[in-house]
């Protein structure tokens, strides 16, 4: 067994080569030797090999035939061990390659098969749903755990309530986030205080709802909105998002597990264009527990989803800077060095990560898909000042979708994308 110390500075070692931001060299026909931006596809945050997919940090493994919310108390899940990082036919934990809806099925397919109550439902989900995410689970598990429902969110919500409050682990399909709202009263009004307003004797807290969520390129107005401010205030209800295949499989299971509702918000451009090595295993990843992605001293930012990636190109840039940003970004801060973080629960996040690295570094920026009013950001920004009015060194900046329904045509100028995000480091760090 390796050592508590050798693994975590091994996990360390790990995070800090993912995290670097090297440069990519040109293409075969070019005659100029030039960095090139990264992608989603080739994004550093995403761990293609099979070592750092094991070491993802907060990975617990659940190796137990039955696992489920208020099933028996387990064992404590599992830390990696030293077996687990042998050759795969020599026993140690297999992967595979996934993108994001084969991870989130894999997950399902777990959930299925080890939590005999289950039950997966939605619109079109016994066809393998929308983005195929429940491709095969009902010819696997029959019709009776994973069917279709009618169209209509406010029943799929009252039904998932009342399924979880009979003692069975209900997982409800939103089919879009942008239809989440005429449910929003059950989820907030039942699911959310079921437990307080009964005194604790019933509750409703093996319930989850999945919906894809947030900017695919040409959803426009209906179906590119990221809704999860509007939960900020659903006291019960927890919200998740996540950026990679390894992160939905593991925060999925993890909120399909919690005691309580959940809302799982699944960015749906990541669905095909995100691709990792994820273990096949049962595993789980924390929830209310924001990951630092990349070390920095200078400069803080938070983000979730999709955003994370537009970051990495905006740092890209900001260290090798195109012929037509060159005069626009100072030389003196080339070598910037930024501080990343993942919030990955947005209800309740983790507020203890970002104000130690916010006192560290004195500057803040956050960013995300959905508008400004009453969000996130505007959250996170008012926890900081309160936290770290002392150590601050600029104003926080949020940088974020605009108050206007999301435009068809001009969802490209809609989004942040990494000129906003190098404007913004450069105006806090001059302020």
């Amino acid at each position: 067994m390796l050592t508590q110390r050798a693994l975590k500075e091994f996990a360390r070692s790990a995070t800090r080569s993912l995290s670097s931001s090297l440069p990519r060299p040109s293409p075969a026909n070019s005659h100029t030797a030039v960095a090139l931006p990264p992608t989603v596809a080739n994004s550093g945050l995403l761990r293609t090999a099979r070592d750092e997919a094991l070491w993802t940090p907060g990975l617990r493994w659940r190796d137990e035939d039955r696992v489920g919310v208020g099933f028996a108390a387990p064992q404590a899940a599992a830390e990696l061990q030293e077996s687990d990082l042998r050759a795969e036919d020599e026993g140690g934990r297999p992967t595979e390659k996934m993108n994001m809806y084969q991870a989130i099925r894999s997950a399902l397919h777990t959930v299925l098969e080890k939590d005999e109550s289950a039950m997966v439902f939605g619109e079109d989900v016994s066809f393998g749903g929308v983005f195929r995410c429940t491709m095969g689970l009902a010819d696997s598990f029959g019709e009776e755990r994973v069917f279709n429902t009618p169209l209509t969110e406010q029943g799929i919500a009252g039904f998932g309530i009342g399924l979880a409050t009979m003692g069975h682990t209900a997982v409800a399909e939103m089919q879009f986030a942008d239809y989440i709202f005429p449910a929003f009263d059950q989820i907030v009004n039942e699911a959310a205080k079921y437990r307080f307003r009964s005194g604790g004797m019933f509750n409703c807290g093996s319930l989850t709802f999945r919906s894809p969520c947030s900017a695919v390129g040409h959803g426009g107005l209906y179906h590119s909105q990221s809704p999860e401010a509007y939960f900020l205030q659903a006291s019960g209800v927890k919200v998740v998002v996540p950026r990679s295949p390894i992160q939905a499989k593991g925060l999925l299971l993890s909120a399909i597990r919690d005691p309580n509702p959940v809302l799982f918000l699944e960015p749906k451009i990541l669905y095909r264009s995100a691709v990792e090595q994820v273990p096949t295993g049962d595993y789980e990843l924390p929830l209310s527990s924001a990951e630092v992605l990349r070390e920095g001293a200078d400069l803080t930012i938070v983000s979730y989803g999709p955003p994370l990636y537009t970051i990495e190109t905006a740092l890209h840039h900001l260290k090798h800077p195109s012929e037509e940003l060159a005069a626009l970004i100072p030389e003196s801060l080339r070598n910037l060095s930024v501080e990343l973080i993942d919030l990955r629960t947005i209800v309740p996040y983790d507020i203890e990560t970002v104000v130690k690295s916010v006192n560290k570094t004195g500057r803040c920026i956050v960013v995300h898909e959905a508008p400004q009013s009453g969000s996130v950001a505007n959250e996170l920004s008012a926890e900081i000042q309160q936290r770290c009015f002392l150590r601050l060194e600029a104003p926080v900046k949020r940088l974020t979708g605009w108050d206007t329904p999301f435009g068809l045509a001009y969802e490209k100028f809609y989004l942040p994308d990494h000129i906003r995000i190098l404007d913004g480091i450069i105006e806090t760090m001059r302020y």
